[in-house]
Order: structure tokens, then sequence, then C-alpha cells
């Protein structure tokens, strides 16, 4: 634990010192397409994973990376750690996501992050967002972009689950696109708010796309949360990978 400890350390070092240079790159980047800033703004988050390697000896796997789509699609996944937010960047096509705008307002990650296109919604806002996320979410996928939500809001430590907010499946439904659910056990490594970031490998479990053509987004919502569920608990007993 010493040892992780140190190297956790070390590691928001290096992230504390990497990221406001990194963020003058991310500027120069503004004249360029939606596209080519992501994939500027993007190469932060390889730069962070690839520091989480080296130094702290975290890696993930992945099952079913090819039941990824070809076609821009919506994934909805756990949320467990700030992990998953590096790591999709580099799991799955360009992408943008569905957020509460406040996220905008943190120095150097949110203004990096409003440099990728995101929708950056309020939440209180009720039917409003949902408008908001079918509006704009059109329009990021015609530009060739993925969109990733996180149904559950917020962060949820491993072992306990939130409520599944109806975004994601409002959005597919009103969009006719796949749904790809993902889970993972992320937390187990790089809890919530956690200093400490513990070494091993983590798994990312993707999930066959749903197609929601004639479904209720209240009827997709509970397809997705329930595979999702029942996937994160089969990963954490060290259930064999399912076929």
């Amino acid at each position: 634990m010493i040892l992780a400890v140190l190297r956790s350390a070390i590691y928001t070092l290096c992230q504390i010192v990497i990221t406001p240079l990194y963020f003058l790159i991310i500027l120069a980047a503004f004249p360029l397409s939606p596209l080519s800033r992501y994939r500027i703004t993007s190469g932060w988050a390889h730069l962070m994973l690839f520091l989480l390697r080296i130094i702290c000896g975290i890696r993930y796997r992945v099952i079913g990376a090819e039941r990824i789509p070809q076609t821009p699609s919506i994934i909805l996944s756990k949320h467990q750690s700030a992990w998953e937010t590096l790591a999709f960047q580099q799991i799955f096509p360009p992408q943008v996501w569905v957020l509460k705008k406040e996220l905008l307002r943190v120095p150097f990650f949110g203004w990096g992050l409003a440099m990728t296109s995101p929708i950056a919604i309020d939440r209180n806002s009720g039917k409003a967002a949902l408008k908001q996320i079918v509006v704009q979410g059109k329009d990021r996928l015609k530009r060739g972009f993925w969109i990733v939500v996180f149904p559950e809001g917020t962060r949820i430590p491993p072992g306990q689950k939130g409520k599944y907010r109806i975004g994601g499946a409002w959005l597919a439904t009103h969009t006719g696109v796949p749904v790809v659910p993902v889970a993972h056990n992320a937390g187990r490594f790089w809890g919530r708010n956690a200093l400490v970031k513990l070494p091993g490998t983590i798994t990312v479990s993707i999930g066959t796309p749903i197609d929601p053509t004639g479904m209720e987004p209240d009827d997709l919502n509970a397809k997705v949360e329930s595979w999702i569920e029942a996937e994160v608990a089969r990963i954490d007993h060290g259930a064999p990978d399912a076929l």
C-alpha cells in the first residue's frame, strides 16, 4: 500500500504539471474542425492512460471489442471512476459526452471539455434538458461523433447502484441510433475521489448493441440497466468471459 501511495502521488504530480501545458496545445487547436479539436484534446487522455500504466501499474482489457458498431452510436455505461472518462477516448471512436454544465467551469479539465463539443445540460431543467439532448445529439451524430452517457449521472462506488436516468435512452429512441451498453470494474482500482490508485487490470465489457426501434425509453433504459448491473456483478466475481 505504501508503494501504491507513492506511485499515486507521483502520478498526481505529473498530472498537475502536464495539464496546464497541454491546455496550451488545446487552445491552439481552437480554429480547427470539431473532430480535429477532439483528436488533439483526447491526446491528453491518452497521455494520462500511459502514465497510469507506467507509474501506477493500471492496465485494462476489453471484452467484446468486436461488437463496436461501424457507425456513430450511443454508449450507455457504468460510472465508477474518473478512469473511464479517459479510457473511453482510447477504446471507442471520437465521442462527445452528455454532462452537467457545471463541469465546464473546472479549470483546465472543464475548459478542455468545452473544446470537444459536449452536450452540457442543466439537470434540473427536466423536459428542456431532454429536448436539448435530442437536438444537440442529432447534430453531434450527424458530425460523426459517438455520444457517451453515464445514466447514473455520477460515480457510484463498486457494489452499489444509482438510479438510471432516462436521458440516454430518450436520445436513442428519438434518433433510432443503436445503444452500446458498457460495464467495467474501474472503481476497484481507482475509486471515486481517491488519491490512491491500485495496480491491476481493469475489465471493460462491451455488450451487444441494442436497436431502439419500436422501444419506449423506459423499456430501453431498463434493458440497459439489467445488462450492465448483471455484467458488473459477473466481472466482480471473476466469472469466465461470456461467449
